[in-house]
């Protein structure tokens, strides 16, 4: 059985030092905006999350060598469209980690923290070509609710939801 992944909050000194969008090839093909967290800047309103709210978006890191591999985590939706304002949970990972579990485990210990914060339930919007995170929200219990297009109208996603 593999080891179950890191998670840290993330740090103050703003971007990781393995840049997962750089290294990993994590890429915001499906929703840009869920790389906020690893740019220069974002690593304190993440902290102040966590602070105020119990949870928020954790940096993923490998469990053999501790290296950035991804985020996992909850926050806000921060879209006008969509579930806007409901505590979405995401995940991203890169490439070379796909596969493993590590996805589903770490979400899982988000849920836990968002769960023991008192939150009663989360969404997660997946663009509806991404198989991978359709089926692990699936693993995690979540239910496909509804479908919404996105502004530009190219793309469709999908809101899951779990009742905590």
């Amino acid at each position: 059985m593999a080891l179950a992944p890191g998670l840290r909050r993330p740090r103050g000194d703003g971007v990781p030092r393995r840049h997962p969008r750089r290294t990993l090839g994590l890429r915001g093909a499906h929703f840009p905006q869920a790389l906020s967290f690893v740019r220069a800047g974002e690593a304190p309103l993440q902290r102040r999350h966590h602070a105020e709210r119990g949870f928020c978006l954790y940096t993923l890191l490998d469990p053999a060598d501790g290296a950035v591999i991804g985020f996992t985590g909850a926050q806000p939706w921060p879209q006008e469209w969509g579930p806007a304002g409901e505590i979405e949970i995401g995940w991203r990972l890169g490439r070379a980690y796909w596969g493993k579990g590590y996805a589903t485990t770490a979400a899982q210990r988000a849920l836990h923290a968002v769960r023991a914060a008192g939150v009663r339930h989360v969404v997660s919007m997946i663009d509806s070509r991404n198989a991978r995170s359709i089926a692990v929200a699936r693993r995690l219990g979540m239910r496909p609710a509804e479908t919404v297009p996105t502004p530009d109208g190219r793309r469709t996603a999908h809101c899951h939801r779990l009742d905590l």
